[in-house]
């Protein structure tokens, strides 16, 4: 879904967020922050159907890889901020989400994005103020600090939605005291020259009041 609005007349930071999924649909959303305005841009979720996966085991990875190039070259974020692996979950279900969490930040690289990476309870607690919120909580949390006149759906969407409404209040928290509480995930940034030499580094993003 597509959410357009007004723009400014100066700078603005966009921020891809996204939900990976070991079985069901990975969610992403994007949404655009300027100076003390924040709005959304797109949001959705993709889900491979049952028989395109067993006509092909990689056919996830390679739709959500697909997708994510897509919304990059067609938002064009400066940074991406992904759900982490959930430690709690048992070995299977963690391995096929690494394998999907993997092509997310090989999409990222691929653009020279700087990738930022959260933890489900930390998002939880930043989005709703309570690591334990359920999924209808966060909906509604998602939907209230959006301003959003309809509730995000499905869940995949409105979890990485609040995925990027972490970063950016991660973000804020840093430029304004030095303080940042993201998981570190190799962060790199826009370059060029030879991948083999050149060095990665995190990208500042500039306080903007």
């Amino acid at each position: 879904m597509s959410v357009s609005s007004s723009t400014k007349s100066q700078r603005c930071l966009r921020i891809l967020g996204v939900d990976p999924a070991a079985a069901g649909p990975t969610g992403y959303a994007v949404i655009e922050v300027a100076g003390r305005e924040c709005r959304v841009l797109h949001y959705g979720a993709l889900k491979v159907s049952a028989k395109r996966q067993k006509l092909s085991m990689g056919a996830v990875l390679h739709d959500v890889h697909e997708l994510l190039c897509q919304l990059i070259r067609q938002f064009n974020p400066q940074v991406m901020a992904v759900e982490s692996v959930f430690t709690a979950l048992n070995i299977r279900t963690a391995l096929r989400l690494a394998e999907v969490r993997g092509v997310v930040l090989l999409a990222a690289e691929q653009a020279g994005l700087l990738v930022r990476s959260y933890s489900p309870r930390e998002i939880k607690a930043c989005v709703a103020g309570y690591g334990h919120a359920d999924k209808r909580q966060m909906q509604l949390m998602v939907q209230a600090r959006l301003s959003l006149e309809e509730l995000p759906e499905p869940f995949d969407a409105a979890d990485a939605l609040a995925v990027a409404l972490c970063h950016l209040q991660s973000d804020r928290l840093e430029r304004r005291f030095g303080i940042s509480n993201e998981e570190p995930a190799n962060p790199v940034r826009r370059r060029t020259g030879n991948p083999l030499t050149r060095s990665t580094r995190a990208m500042r993003i500039p306080s903007e009041r």
